[in-house]
């Protein structure tokens, strides 16, 4: 699997982290303080890549937790069908079918490039060239 573990108190908004199996984009964490007995505690508000759902965790900064890693890459637009899309990688040359965000339903051309991410598995395409 494409992930790797780090503390908690490494994490900051924008970054990824796997919540629920799930890779998710940060949005807010806020710590609290220790108190007598025990450890700061963050909590940290996500939404899923692929899924768009919200997700919420406590956990000690103390902790450790998954991270995806998240691989970039450029495509070429093969073909248009329907709500999925066929890609190119420009690099390996392997095709492969992914859903067209809504956002980009209007803008994709056959023929042109694209960017997409690729992390655990699973592929998303994030803007036109």
């Amino acid at each position: 699997m494409s992930k790797k573990v780090v503390e908690v108190k490494n994490l900051k908004v924008g970054k990824y982290v796997i919540i629920d199996d799930e890779p998710s984009k940060i949005m807010n964490i806020s710590t609290s303080s220790p108190g007598k007995h025990g450890s700061a505690k963050a909590r940290i508000e996500a939404i899923g890549i692929f899924d768009n759902q919200k997700r919420s965790i406590v956990k000690p900064v103390d902790a450790k937790i998954e991270i995806p890693i998240i691989d970039k890459r450029t495509a070429q637009v093969l073909a248009i069908m329907g709500d999925d899309v066929q890609l190119m990688d420009l690099e390996t040359y392997e095709t492969f079918e992914t859903p067209i965000p809504e956002d980009l339903k209007d803008k994709l051309v056959e023929g042109s490039e694209v960017e997409y991410i690729t992390t655990m598995g699973k592929n998303k395409l994030m803007r036109v060239k």
